[in-house]
């Protein structure tokens, strides 16, 4: 994973597509309508499912503005919360059906995004200390 990490570290291109892939494709899960999402029988699995998504979220789209500081990365979690809220938004308009707007989704996207800030940080002082 590290040497990937290192490969594309050069190649800004790639790193922008990926994340702009992950942000639609994020967009286009939370606007399924809720008969299309699969019924899973874990406790919070939702929640767990929220963190994990905007952890990759936050991770790539720091990765496309390395070298990263703690202002992008605020930056990038503030932009992870608001997308949180307007796939919240949406998912109580008429753009779905069996979907509504809930608080502790934004506080998952909320902690994925930290975590993926977290993560960039642990993986660019290993990258750049092996270059």
């Amino acid at each position: 994973m590290l040497s990937l990490f290192r490969v594309l570290y050069h190649r800004k291109w790639l790193r922008t597509s990926l994340a702009i892939t992950w942000t639609l494709l994020i967009i286009a899960a939370c606007l399924l309508p809720a008969s299309e999402v699969p019924k899973v029988r874990i406790l919070h699995i939702d929640k767990v499912v929220h963190v994990v998504i905007f952890a990759g979220f936050s991770f790539l789209w720091l990765w496309v503005l390395v070298p990263a500081t703690f202002r992008k990365g605020f930056l990038v979690l503030l932009c992870a919360v608001l997308l949180g809220y307007l796939v919240e938004l949406l998912q109580d308009s008429d753009l779905t059906t069996g979907r509504s707007f809930d608080t502790k989704d934004i506080v998952a996207d909320a902690i994925g995004g930290a975590v993926g800030i977290g993560l960039f940080f642990i993986f660019q002082r290993m990258a750049v200390r092996r270059l």
